[in-house]
Order: C-alpha cells, then structure tokens, then sequence
C-alpha cells in the first residue's frame, strides 16, 4: 500500500455498443463496444466524521453512511435513490480492504457526470462509468495499486450484486477505453465464487467465458450519434427479454448464433481495415434486432430510433440502435470523407426529433496495461 493521498480524482468515459447488444449477457459471447468522450468523474478526500458521505449530480447531496457487517448504511436509514452503483463499489473495495486486515477509513465521495441531459440519461453507460470511476478513486484513496484488470473486475463483482444479468461490457469500456471485443465472463458463477470465497481469491481465479481485447478504430469511417430524447432502463429490457419463454428455444439460439458471426466478421473487418464490410455487418445487425422486435415485441425500435437509422441508411451509411434500445442512442457510420453527407444526416436527424450528439470515441486508455486476451 501507498500512503493515502489528501484527494483523489479519477473518471470514466461511458460507452456505446456497436453490435452484439441482449447477446452478449450469454456468457462468452461476444460484442463490440467503444469508450465514447464523456466521462464520470469521482473526487474523494477525507472527511472529519466516520464513515462514507456521498454527494452526486444526479441526486441527493451530503448522505452520510456507516459501517455495518461489511455493508455501508445511510445514517438516516432511508437509502437515496441514485446511489445504488456508488455503494455498491465501496463496499467491494472495503471487503477487500478487511480481507487484507485493513480498515477502510472515512471518506467523502462526489460524483460529476457528463452523460445527463439535465438530470435525462443519454444512454451512453453511466451505470457501468460510475462504478469503474468509483473503484479507481476509492482504491487509489486507500492506498491500493491495482492495475486496470483488477479494478475491472472490482466493477464487476459490485455490478453483479445489483444485477446478476448485467453483461458488464459497459465496465470494460469504462475501464481500457477505444475499441474492444467483448466476452461476457459467468457472472452467476463469479458471484457464487466471491459469495462463498471471497473478493481476493475471486479476484485470483479464472472467470469462464470473459475475454477482452483492443480492436483498431475504423479510421475511414465517422460514427455519428443520435439520441431520441427518450431514456430507456437496460436492466428492465433485458430482464423481460430472459424471462420470457422464447430463451432456450430454437429462436433464441438463433439469434445469439447469428449475432455471434456478425460480431465476429465485425471483429475482422476492423482490423482489415475493410469499412465497407464493417458496415454490412451493422446493417444485418440492425436487421437481427428488427427481427428479435417483431418475434418478442420488446419495442427496442422507436419511431425516433427507426427514423434514425432510415436518414443513415438514405445517404449510404449503415445505422442501428446502440444498446437495449426502446429510446437512449442509435449510431451511424459514414464515409469520413463524406462532409456533405454527414451535415445532411445530422440536419435532417433534428427534423425527426433526434439530437446529434457530439461526441467521439476515445484514445485508449492505460497503455502500459493492456487487457486480458481473449
């Protein structure tokens, strides 16, 4: 351990999907994401009080909490909304702080965020930046230096005791930044593991099925994003999507098997270099989604979604929803050379109530660290 610092400043950047979103929560399975230029920032310092006190942006200011059985109390006894992952990513790290034999000590923890629209998400991760920001600054005030792979898995096991379904690649992109493929590790199986051992052996050991890795950006190619105003709740998608009986069936494996080559022939097209391929395979990833919509009727495509990726589609580009859908961001990628193109997407999305967001990919990030393999 380090000596503790005064102060300690670490942020995130959220996150888009580019193909193999509801898929990727099959353990193994394999996405595409990219870190996007908005980031979550998490200051702490020391407080004279004892215990956690936890101020954000997006809710409530000031909330004090106590240790109690390893687990962080709010001292008034009601729990804040809006705090869940903040929490979540504390005590994580003060369970490895006590598996260690050390305490955790008092602290004051303050969120800023840039993925809001006054108070409205845009859809860009910023459950998963939060938490990743959260474990880098909380470890790093304590006094522990982890490299990125650690402080990744940290994330996780404070996701996966929120939501077990959770694929997690929002934390990966959170964490290494610019292009990577995914795999999504069993999170029952970590959770059941750090349950009955613990968070260091947990972190020790193998996950099945996780694997990540850097791709390289499709330089040719400018990815425009749009938000439809309207947030949508990934967990609740996801969980009405898994509950239903069309998991396990002929259709389900159909869909995680096709959307399993197209990431795949993604994967390959981008380090080909090849972006007209990469853009066929957006186009029948959206085209997969669509047919996943008409067979469950999750409503991930929205009017504004739809008019999205048809003005995309209109000018030569290829276009889909990024994420869960039924709201939040769609993405397009165009010629970067196409200027002309571009302004006539971006205007012409505004005509149909979508809000160009400008934003960018980010550079990668921990250059000396580089994610696992696989």
């Amino acid at each position: 351990m380090t000596p503790q610092p005064a102060t300690v400043v670490r942020r995130a950047p959220g996150k888009l999907f580019v193909v193999g979103e509801f898929a990727v929560v099959e353990a193994g399975t394999p996405a595409i994401l990219v870190a996007v230029d908005r980031y979550v920032t998490v200051t702490v310092s020391g407080n004279a009080g004892a215990g956690v006190v936890i101020s954000t942006d997006l809710g409530p200011s000031g909330v004090r909490w106590r240790w109690r059985d390893g687990r962080l109390h709010p001292c008034d006894d009601e729990s804040p909304v809006g705090l869940t992952h903040v929490v979540s990513a504390i005590e994580v790290v003060g369970g490895l702080l006590a598996e260690r034999g050390l305490a955790a000590p008092a602290m004051s923890v303050s969120v800023r965020s840039e993925l809001h629209d006054n108070g409205t998400k845009f859809g860009l991760g910023s459950s998963g930046a939060v938490t990743v920001a959260t474990v880098a600054a909380v470890t790093a005030f304590c006094g522990l230096e982890l490299p990125a792979d650690t402080r990744f898995r940290l994330a996780v096991l404070a996701t996966v005791g929120i939501d077990v379904r959770a694929s997690c690649g929002d934390l990966a992109a959170s964490t290494w930044g610019g292009w990577l493929a995914y795999r999504s590790p069993d999170r029952a199986a970590v959770l059941d593991l750090l349950l009955r051992r613990g968070v260091e052996e947990t972190l020790r050991v193998p996950w099945p099925g996780f694997g990540v890795r850097r791709l390289p950006p499709p330089d040719g190619l400018s990815l425009e994003v749009g938000w439809t105003g309207t947030p949508a709740v990934t967990t609740a998608r996801v969980a009405d999507l898994y509950q239903r009986p069309w998991r396990g069936g002929e259709s389900h494996r159909g869909f995680v098997a096709t959307t399993t080559d197209c990431v795949r022939a993604s994967v390959s097209a981008l380090e080909r270099g090849d972006h007209h391929a990469l853009q066929d395979q957006i186009r029948r990833a959206r085209r997969e989604l669509t047919r996943l919509d008409d067979e469950v009727g999750l409503g991930i495509f929205t009017t504004g979604l739809t008019r999205l990726c048809e003005v995309a589609e209109a000018v030569g580009g290829a276009a889909k929803p990024s994420g869960a859908g039924g709201g939040d961001c769609g993405i397009a990628l165009l010629a970067a050379d196409a200027a002309r193109d571009i302004c006539d997407v971006r205007g012409r999305w505004a005509e149909v109530g979508v809000r160009h967001l400008p934003i960018r990919p980010t550079v990668e990030r921990n250059e000396d660290d580089q994610p696992t393999q696989g």
